[in-house]
Formats: C-alpha cells, sequence, structure tokens
C-alpha cells in the first residue's frame, strides 16, 4: 500500500497587519506599543510588516498590551457575498416599494437594505420608527422625501441623511422615475 505524502502548510499567517489595525485601532504609537510590552521599536516594526516571527511568549505580550485574543490573529475573517437576485424580501411597510436585505442575515453588526420606490410610493401615513441604534438613507438615484417629527428633508441622487434610530419618521417618491436608496441600519449595541 502506498502511502499519501503529508504536505505541511506551505504558506505562514501574516499576522503582521492584524497586530498594526489592533495598535491603530487603540491609538498607541508603534514606540508607545513596544514600550508597554518591552519589546524595540524596530522588532515590532518587522513583525507588523511580517518579516520576523515573534516568539510565542512575545505574541501573547502583545496580544495583552492590544487587549485582543491571540486567536483573533488566526481566524479567518468573516466574508459573505449575497448575490441581489438571492438578497431576501423585506417588508417594513408603506407601498410602491420593493425592499431586499443585501447583507447576510448572519450579519448582526449592520444591516443594509437596497430599497426600489415606485412613483409615488411612500411610507406609513403615521410617522413610524426602525428600532435600532442608527439609520443612513443614501439615495443612489432619484428624489425622495422624507419627513420627521419636526422637519422634512428632500434627500437627491447622492444625498445621504443620517439620523438617529427610533426616530419617527416617513418617506416618499414624489419623482416620476424610480429612487433607489440604500438604508444602513446599525443594531442598538446594548
Amino acid at each position: 500500500m502506498k502511502s499519501l505524502p503529508v504536505q505541511g502548510l506551505r504558506e505562514s499567517v501574516a499576522v503582521g497587519a492584524r497586530l498594526r489595525n489592533a495598535r491603530l485601532a487603540r491609538r498607541y504609537t508603534l514606540e508607545q506599543t513596544a514600550q508597554l510590552a518591552g519589546m524595540t521599536k524596530g522588532f515590532l516594526s518587522r513583525v507588523e510588516r511580517d518579516l520576523t516571527s515573534p516568539s510565542v511568549a512575545s505574541l501573547v505580550t502583545l496580544c495583552q498590551v492590544l487587549q485582543i485574543d491571540v486567536g483573533s490573529l488566526f481566524t479567518a475573517p468573516r466574508t459573505s457575498l449575497v448575490r441581489l437576485e438571492e438578497a431576501s424580501p423585506v417588508d417594513l411597510g408603506g407601498n410602491g416599494i420593493d425592499e431586499r436585505l443585501v447583507t447576510s442575515r448572519e450579519e448582526r453588526a449592520v444591516q443594509v437594505l437596497r430599497a426600489v420606490i415606485a412613483p409615488g410610493g411612500a411610507g406609513e401615513n403615521e410617522l413610524y420608527a426602525i428600532d435600532c441604534d442608527v439609520e443612513v438613507w443614501h439615495v443612489v438615484t432619484g428624489r425622495l422625501e422624507v419627513r420627521m417629527h419636526d422637519e422634512t428633508f428632500e434627500v437627491g441622487e447622492g444625498d445621504t441623511l443620517t439620523f438617529p434610530g427610533r426616530e419617527p419618521h416617513t418617506w416618499r417618491n414624489l419623482h416620476d422615475e424610480e429612487t433607489l436608496v440604500l438604508i444602513t441600519l446599525v443594531p442598538d449595541s446594548r
């Protein structure tokens, strides 16, 4: 019986960029991080550029300084692709609107809806609110009127309206053509 050759991992895991991103997210300089970790600035620079590999002890120390889990350096990023034809339909109310969730259903940090609003399409007659921290409406094409309690905004092509989640509002397409809007919802962080 012939045995299959065992092949090792041919490509190394590039943890340097992830360490650098973690450092920058903390707003630490290279010098501050090196000092806190008990390393030289030159060594840390080479680690971040993946020119040298730190020892396990150095890696653990860096992760403690940067307040990240060691495992996060080796975990593949969660990536998803949602094709428009496969995007889940959503119904947040209103008429003359085709809304689709274009982010993955598993995504919890942010949700993006693609809304195609027919001429004359409108939201609820009464103001309504979405349970989220922030809503961002970006008009890709067309025009839209968004009414809030004490203010009305005309949002045109290329414009972006950002407002707190749970802010009562409604909308309507006053344009004689379809309006395409990308609506980003940032869920409640609590």
